[in-house]
């Protein structure tokens, strides 16, 4: 181990192995297990990839263009780290304190970060010859300037005060997401669910806010000169809540023609409304044929509904909770379902009589970070879909259709059997 110009202790990529593993059996309760406590040491360059390392301790480190991708580095703390340029693509950084740390340039593509804590912290600094013999502590804000956070989840973390100038957000969830004070400027938040986040003086000029959602935040406290928010979708209108009982009854017609055999009531006509002042009130509710062409459902909990021969065409699924919903024969074509919650859902095909089936219907969705583990997609058709940074883990894909469809970056596809 020697002295690296960061003045911090440099160690090789076998010695950080032992003590990755060693922290790992700790974690597993294996003997031989100890915690990983590597305060102040350079790590710049190094691979810590697909590791196991919950609440361990990295504060002060250099991690300058480490790979670090796919690791677990839940609860872990990374307070004062520099992490410029290092690739945290995937990587569970779960209520992570990440305070005072560096991330300029840094990859935390589709890494979760939910409940982190960026605010700002006091660093202590090593003497560039001298190294810990003689520090200096110094205040220093949260810094991600250009840092690229596309599709990451950062639900309820603590960006107060974090500069994130010309940083990448573009469909991150970032629900209840404190930004009181940031410098956003020039940072592109195109399709970023913002619902609920707290942007009170937040520096917002020149950033793109294109189709993101801002349901809850209130816009008039931050700092917008310049800031695209095109398509922007903000608080449900007045109007919009006049009608939820309104809503509510056609649900209720479609539940009951549901029950009773079509004798009395009739499938649901929602297209073009805006079903968000309904909130979970659809949950497991019995939708069978209903119609939401074009409307709003972003962040609706639809989890065990019955969607059997839905027609969702053009609808803003975002966010949307259909975990373990029965959409067999759905029609979802041109819909928006980024980060939605497909866990456990049926988009298998319905069966029409006589041998004929409708198969579900994705053709042209943008399906970019949807969790779609566990799911059953037999038959399903995902032509020219965007499904970017989804997972499919543990999924059935026997026969889908993949047909021009984006895929890059998505975590377990199975291509075995397309459909011809």
């Amino acid at each position: 181990m020697s002295t690296g110009a960061t003045g911090r202790r440099k160690l090789t990529q076998g010695e950080l192995e032992l003590i990755l593993s060693a922290h790992e059996r700790f974690v597993t309760g294996k003997p031989g297990g100890k915690r990983a406590s590597l305060h102040f040491v350079d790590l710049s360059g190094l691979d810590i990839i697909a590791r196991n390392l919950p609440d361990a301790d990295f504060s002060g480190s250099c991690f300058d263009g480490a790979r670090m991708v796919k690791s677990n580095l839940e609860r872990a703390n990374l307070f004062g780290c520099d992490l410029r340029g290092a690739d945290l693509r995937a990587t569970n950084l779960r209520r992570a304190d990440i305070r005072g740390a560096c991330l300029r340039g840094a990859d935390l593509s589709m890494a979760d970060l939910t409940q982190a804590d960026f605010r700002e912290g006091q660093i202590a600094i090593p003497h560039p010859k001298r190294g810990l013999d003689m520090i200096k502590h110094e205040t220093r804000g949260g810094e991600a300037d250009k840092a690229v956070f596309t599709g990451a989840t950062l639900d309820g973390s603590n960006f107060n005060g974090v500069s994130a100038f010309a940083a990448d957000f573009s469909d991150c969830s970032m629900r209840g997401t404190k930004l009181a004070g940031a410098n956003l400027k020039d940072a592109n938040l195109q399709g970023a669910m913002l619902e609920n986040a707290d942007i009170t003086g937040c520096n917002l000029e020149g950033a793109n806010l294109g189709g993101a959602v801002l349901t809850g935040a209130n816009v008039a406290s931050a700092r917008t000169g310049k800031t695209n928010m095109v398509g922007a979708v903000i608080d449900p209108t007045a109007e919009a809540m006049s009608r939820a009982s309104d809503l509510k009854q056609r649900a209720a017609a479609n539940q009951a023609w549901c029950e009773n055999g079509a004798r009395e009531g009739s499938p649901a006509n929602f297209d073009g409304e805006d079903l968000r002042p309904l909130k979970d009130q659809l949950k497991g509710a019995k939708l069978t044929a209903c119609s939401a062409k074009g409307a709003c459902l972003v962040g609706i909990d639809l989890s065990g509904a019955h969607l059997q021969g839905a027609n969702f065409e053009g609808a803003d699924l975002r966010g949307c909770d259909l975990r373990g919903a029965d959409m067999r024969g759905a029609r979802l074509v041109g819909a928006n379902l980024t980060k939605a919650d497909l866990r456990g859902a049926h988009l298998t095909p319905l069966p029409l009589g006589g041998g004929r089936v409708a198969p579900v219907k994705l053709n042209g969705s943008r399906m970019r970070y949807v969790h779609a583990q566990q799911a059953d997609l037999t038959q399903a058709v995902f032509d020219e879909a965007d499904l970017r940074g989804a997972d499919l883990t543990g999924a059935r894909q026997s026969q889908a259709s993949w047909r021009g469809a984006h895929l890059n970056s998505v975590v377990g596809l199975n291509l075995e059997g397309e459909a011809a």
